[in-house]
């Protein structure tokens, strides 16, 4: 399997973040600053891009995902204690929603930065770190 290049360089702009303000701050505080340091690159990325969510093709509401990083990665924030089940399943629900292969799903809240690398499950692509 190949190493992937834009998620390498992701979780680099969320280390970066990481290690200049620590834990303990608002989500969208690591947002805003995850926006900066992914300026710093030549990623093309957009913040809270709202998609739409259908049932049995009828519009049930929409989900924002934190960001969407060269149209083809998702990337969910959280800045809590310690990732649990639910918060991988979100992001996993992302990746369907969107229809994208893959996202990153990253705590900035645990005493050191925590990062899982999600998948569609319908996707045919192996990505490793």
């Amino acid at each position: 399997m190949e190493k992937d290049e834009l998620t390498y360089t992701v979780i680099g702009c969320a280390m970066a973040v990481y290690n200049k303000i620590g834990n303990g701050f608002q989500e969208v505080i690591y947002q805003r600053c995850l926006a900066i340091e992914l300026g710093k690159t030549k990623l093309d990325f957009a913040r809270e891009i709202e998609h739409p969510i259908f049932y049995d093709d009828i519009e049930v509401g929409t989900r924002r995902a934190d960001f969407i990083i060269d149209g083809k990665l998702v990337v969910e924030l959280k800045a809590i204690i310690n990732l649990e089940d639910v918060h991988l399943a979100q992001a996993k629900n992302y990746l369907v929603a969107y229809q994208f292969q893959k996202g990153l799903l990253i705590n900035f809240g645990a005493t050191s930065l925590q990062y899982k690398l999600v998948f569609n499950n319908n996707s045919r692509y192996n990505v490793t770190l």
